[in-house]
């Protein structure tokens, strides 16, 4: 067994040895050729990868023909992963119960205006006093110390 291995390595080396006289001779690579090659690939691929985004940007997103008037109008976390929302569709709200695996409906409306936003008592509280420490700091005679 072992003198076959040494067999197998000898025809080995003497195919390695005699391959890169014969090898030189029919390949020589000039390096400036081949970083031009690779330079003018990677130009090509930008330029095919910024062409193809100017056309998508261009033609527009592709939108099926389902239109449906749909608009969240509010929602609120319950957890961590669950929300309830509030959802316009056409002339309805609906009441929908959103977690990781499910969405549930849990009710509908009449649509409505939407409620002006009010204060919190304090916000308006804090917002007041704001006002009069500004006031207060303008008013201030200017003195230098």
């Amino acid at each position: 067994m072992m003198t076959t291995i040494l067999k197998f390595r000898a025809a080995f080396l003497l195919i390695c040895v005699s391959a890169p006289s014969s090898a030189a001779e029919v390949a020589t690579v000039n390096p400036g050729v081949g970083f031009l090659q690779i330079a003018g690939a990677l130009v090509f691929i930008l330029l095919l990868m910024f062409g193809s985004a100017w056309l998508l940007k261009r033609i527009g997103p592709i939108t099926s023909g389902n239109k449906i008037s749909l608009k969240v109008i509010g929602g609120i976390n319950v957890g961590t992963r669950e929300r309830v929302l509030v959802v316009e569709v056409d002339d309805q709200w609906m009441i929908l119960g959103v977690t990781a695996n499910n969405i549930s409906n849990l009710g509908s409306l009449a649509k409505r205006d939407l409620p002006t936003t009010t204060q919190s008592p304090a916000a308006g509280a804090f917002q007041d006093w704001l006002k009069r420490t500004m006031d207060k700091r303008d008013n201030a005679p200017n003195e230098i110390k």
